[in-house]
C-alpha cells in the first residue's frame, strides 16, 4: 500500500487525502492547528449560537460543474448571494460597482449605454498602458470613483499606495453597467448549511486517512513516506533559510450586540480615516437561521509577522524574486509536491483550490505503479 503524507488539513489537503485514500493509499494528514479546514474553519459561537467564519468570510462560488458536484458530496450547500455594501463619504452604496452605484454616486439616471459612455468620458485617456493599480483605476473610471471606493480601502488592505501595486489586482474587480449587485458572477454560489469545517471533516472521514491535529510535520519525516504533498508555506518547508515570503494578515475585533447590527453580511469602509477595512456580521451568512443576538467583526489588515496567520501573498517584485529561489529548490526535492495557496504562494479561491487538488490527485494516481515521477508543482507558482 502506497503511504502518503499530506501537510495541511484545509481544502487542498483534505481533497487530496480523500482522493488518494479512495485510490487505495494509506494517508496521514498533519496540521499544526487544533482543527481542520484551515482558514475556512467555521465554528458555532458559544455566546450567540451563530456559525462564525473564524478566519473571515468565505462564500463558495464556482462555474466549474465538476467542482460543484464534487464538494456537494460532502455537505449540503445552501444558495447564498454575496451582496456587499460600501460606506464612503458618509453614504452607503452597493458593490461591485454597478449601475445603481454609478447613478447614486453621481445623482444620475443613466441607462447602461449612457453609463458606459460616461465612463469613457471620465476615464483618463492619457494613460494608454496602465502600469499600476492607481493608473488602471484612473484610466477605467476616473478620479472620483477611484478615490471613493478604491484608494482608501486598497491602501488599508495592502499597507501601501495603490501606485505601488500591480494593475492586475484591479482588473479582477468587475464593473457592471446594469443593476446586478451579486458580488460574484459564478454559476454556482452557496454556503454549507453546517459550516465548512463539517465539509472538510466529511472529506477526511475515510478508514485509510489518519489525522494528526496540533502536530507540525517535520521535513525529516519525509523518509517515512512514498510521497509528501505540502499545502503549508513553501518557505517554511525550507526553514525560511532564504528569507520569509511576505503576506498580509488580518486582525478581527469582536463586538456583541442584540438584534441586527448592520443589516448585511459585509460592509466595506472606503475612507482612509476609518481604520478598519470592513465589518462582517456573521449571522447574515446563514439567513436560514434565526438568532436574537449577533456578533460582528471589524477587520484590520497589516503585515504578517512570524506568529501570525498568513492570508494574502504580497507577490511584488521582491517577493517573486525570493519565491523563484524557493521554487528552484523545491524542484530539486525528491517525492515532494507543493499545492494550495501557501504551497504555491498564490491567492486562490476555494473552488480553484479544490479543482487543482483534484487534478493533482489524478496526476498522482495515473503514475502509481510506474516510474513516472510526480513534479514538485502541478501548477506553476511563478506563472
Amino acid at each position: 500500500m502506497t503511504h502518503i503524507s499530506i501537510v495541511g488539513a484545509g481544502f487542498s489537503g483534505a481533497v487530496l487525502a480523500r482522493e488518494l485514500a479512495e485510490a487505495g493509499c494509506k494517508v496521514d494528514v498533519f496540521d499544526s492547528r487544533p482543527h481542520v479546514a484551515g482558514n475556512c474553519h467555521t465554528a458555532r459561537d458559544a455566546q450567540t449560537d451563530v456559525m462564525v467564519h473564524t478566519y473571515g468570510p468565505h462564500i463558495f462560488h464556482t462555474s466549474n460543474e465538476k467542482v460543484w458536484d464534487y464538494i456537494r458530496r460532502f455537505g449540503e450547500f445552501v444558495p447564498f448571494v454575496n451582496r456587499v455594501k460600501a460606506i464612503t463619504g458618509g453614504r452607503v452604496f452597493s458593490l461591485p460597482l454597478n449601475l445603481l452605484t454609478i447613478n447614486q454616486f453621481f445623482g444620475k439616471t443613466f441607462s447602461p449605454a449612457e453609463a458606459e459612455a460616461f465612463f469613457k468620458e471620465v476615464g483618463d485617456s492619457s494613460i494608454e498602458s496602465p502600469a499600476n493599480f492607481e493608473e488602471q483605476a484612473l484610466h477605467l473610471m476616473g478620479r472620483d470613483l477611484y478615490e471613493a471606493f478604491f484608494k482608501g480601502y486598497t491602501t488599508k488592505q495592502w499597507g501601501m499606495s495603490p501606485s505601488a501595486l500591480p494593475a492586475s489586482i484591479l482588473k479582477r474587480l468587475p464593473v457592471r453597467f446594469n443593476y446586478d449587485d451579486n458580488y460574484y458572477a459564478s454559476r454556482y454560489q452557496g454556503i454549507p448549511r453546517d459550516g465548512y469545517t463539517a465539509v472538510v471533516e466529511n472529506l477526511l472521514a475515510h478508514p485509510d486517512i489518519r489525522l494528526h491535529l496540533g502536530t507540525r510535520f517535520e521535513r525529516s519525516y519525509s523518509s517515512d513516506y512514498d510521497h509528501v504533498f505540502c499545502s503549508g508555506p513553501i518557505d517554511a518547508w525550507f526553514g525560511y533559510d532564504e528569507g520569509r515570503l511576505g503576506y498580509r494578515t488580518l486582525d478581527f475585533v469582536r463586538e456583541d450586540h442584540t438584534g441586527d447590527y448592520q443589516g448585511n453580511a459585509v460592509i466595506n469602509y472606503g475612507d482612509l480615516s476609518v481604520p478598519w477595512t470592513r465589518i462582517s456580521e456573521h449571522k447574515h451568512f446563514a439567513p436560514w437561521e434565526s438568532h436574537e443576538k449577533t456578533v460582528v467583526f471589524k477587520e484590520y489588515s497589516r503585515l504578517c509577522d512570524e506568529a501570525d496567520t498568513p492570508y494574502y501573498p504580497i507577490r511584488l517584485v521582491a517577493e517573486k524574486t525570493l519565491l523563484s529561489r524557493y521554487v528552484e529548490r523545491a524542484r530539486q526535492e525528491s517525492k515532494v509536491t507543493f499545492v494550495g495557496r501557501l504551497g504555491t504562494y498564490r491567492y486562490i479561491d476555494m473552488h480553484v483550490t479544490i479543482a487543482e487538488a483534484l487534478d493533482t490527485a489524478e496526476r498522482f494516481k495515473e503514475g502509481m505503479g510506474t516510474d513516472q515521477p510526480m513534479p514538485a508543482f502541478v501548477v506553476d507558482p511563478l506563472g
